[in-house]
């Protein structure tokens, strides 16, 4: 026997779990004792979201699920933002959190941490919320967990234990293998439908979308196969390698490609939600699918939204990509040469809104190009989206997509460089956050974890001083300005406080110098404050 406290961490081990993101509290000490001595690396952030936030990015840069050990009410309603932006984002998270006593739970007697009911407070979050009443019935739910994370769209999942079970007597698991979840496969019948279409199309259209992550080489070799353009979820970063002929980015809100897509007649989507923060950032619905839309999504419920198909099939994206790439016939769509004449039309580099950031991120591209990137909602995020290059997937992401939450980029950065995997030589790749003063006071605590860490994260800060898309929309709406003036810290403070290098800068050639000394100075995170009104463009 061993207690239902210590079983947990042996079966997250078991399951190939590395981290969990968690901060103590009273209902969870008896968690920790199983914890204690264990292989589970603990990482203790400042505040839960923080928490969320870490193990969304430990999650996008590794392809693996992280674990967050979270208190009873106040953690779960501090982690909720963070869970919704895993949620629309299709990220997996395992939240495992204490509740009251079983004889307390409902009955409303004004216990400490207590809410009306925690599950429902948090099921609209997640894959599924689970109270666990029986110690003998955990395996099955973190069975049904991990079949979750390998066989569906994966999203977080609650599991929440009654703070008397933690050191309940829990019989030792029997010994033999865990179960081993297969996503589903395309059918046949459809694999061999959508080739006829594409085989026979005359304008096809690829759109790839972070579902296809897992299988990059086999996207990529299938753009080629179809000879098509293929525009790239935001998510998708680096899908196709770094400056594919192919590869229009994601920039499918632009009028140039609106008109391309629209005259497209055979589509083939796959796994992408058609979302409007990919395909429609100007929000006027103004993106148009009129060909045969084919539709391939590991989420029955995705394949019929937005966008009506002509074909859907339910299937894990990598898998229908190597059915189907052998049954397509070689095209010859000169899509190669439309890619480029749409760029040519774009011109994105020569936009007023996009120009000044034209030099970040061709020095992010020079001098870090294998860095992960993690960006928060901020003006060069949202410019990075169409401009930033990457040659790898896992190398771009942030909360500009889905949800859209503040305060994402640090914590979430902290997470990718706990979770992403070493580069050939042995060292891990560098990672960026990148965010804006008014989104980093969400959640500034953090640099601590880093600091604690010994992370030599670079956090490029866009310093506007507030909320400069805000006002932007309040001058638009003729609104006038309020609210939206915060002033922002003495950051050079602040990052001597945390114990954190910090360099203030407002040009290009300041900026290539002191990211060529972060490169070399990994002793501890850097604090770089770019002062947005003298910074050229």
């Amino acid at each position: 026997m061993t207690t239902l406290a210590h079983w947990l961490v042996t079966a997250l081990e078991a399951r190939g779990l590395e981290t969990v993101f968690g901060i103590p509290g009273v209902h969870t000490i008896e968690l920790y004792r199983g914890l204690a001595g264990s292989r589970l690396r603990h990482v203790t952030p400042r505040h839960e979201q923080g928490a969320g936030f870490m193990a969304d990015g430990h999650a996008r840069a590794s392809g693996r699920p992280a674990a967050c050990f979270i208190i009873t009410g106040p953690g779960m309603t501090n982690i909720a933002t963070a869970m919704a932006q895993a949620y629309a984002d299709s990220v997996p998270m395992l939240v495992i959190s204490s509740v009251n006593r079983r004889r307390e739970l409902g009955m409303q007697e004004g216990r400490l941490h207590e809410l009306p009911s925690q599950q429902q407070s948090m099921s609209g979050l997640c894959a599924f919320s689970h109270t666990l009443l029986e110690p003998a019935n955990l395996p099955a739910v973190l069975d049904r967990a991990f079949a979750v994370f390998a066989t569906c769209r994966p999203r977080p999942v609650h599991i929440e234990i009654p703070r008397d079970l933690f050191a309940a007597e829990c019989p030792l698991p029997a010994a033999g293998p865990l179960p081993v979840f297969h996503p589903p496969g395309a059918d046949p019948a459809a694999i061999e439908q959508a080739a006829q279409w594409l085989n026979a199309a005359d304008r096809p259209l690829l759109l790839l979308g972070g579902g296809a992550l897992h299988d990059p080489d086999t996207a990529r070799r299938l753009a080629e196969r179809l000879d098509a353009p293929t525009l790239t979820t935001i998510n998708a970063r680096g899908l196709l390698g770094r400056a594919h002929p192919l590869d229009l980015g994601a920039n499918a809100t632009w009028p140039a490609v609106r008109e391309h897509a629209a005259r497209a007649d055979v589509i083939l989507a796959i796994g992408t939600e058609l979302g409007e923060t990919d395909y429609d950032v100007t929000f006027d619905e103004g993106f148009r699918l009129t060909g045969r839309l084919i539709r391939v999504d590991i989420d029955a419920e995705a394949l019929s939204t937005s966008h009506r198909p002509a074909l859907a099939m339910v299937a894990e994206a990598g898998g229908a990509l190597r059915a189907l790439l052998p049954r397509l016939e070689q095209g010859h769509h000169a899509g190669a040469a439309t890619v480029a004449s749409l760029h040519g039309q774009l011109a994105l580099a020569e936009r007023a809104d996009m120009a000044p950031f034209v030099p970040l991120f061709e020095m992010l591209d020079r001098l870090l190009p294998e860095a992960i990137v993690v960006g928060d909602s901020t003006a060069p995020v949202y410019a990075g989206n169409h401009l930033a290059r990457r040659g790898q997937v896992r190398r771009w992401f942030n909360a500009s997509t889905g949800y859209g939450a503040l305060g994402y980029a640090l914590p979430a950065a902290i997470g990718a460089a706990l979770g992403a995997p070493r580069q050939p030589d042995g060292a891990p790749p560098p990672v960026v956050a990148l965010v804006g003063d008014g989104g980093l006071m969400f959640t500034l605590a953090e640099l601590a974890t880093a600091r604690d860490e010994h992370l030599p994260l670079i956090v490029i800060v866009w310093h506007n001083a507030g909320y400069e898309e805000i006002r932007h929309a309040m001058d638009a709406a003729d609104v006038p300005r309020l609210g939206v003036d915060p002033v922002a810290p003495d950051f050079a403070a602040i990052a001597a406080g945390f114990g954190c290098h910090w360099q203030q800068l407002a040009t290009p050639g300041e900026l290539a110098a002191t990211l060529s000394t972060a490169a070399e100075r990994q002793d501890a995170p850097w604090l770089i404050e770019i002062d947005a009104t003298r910074w050229p463009g």
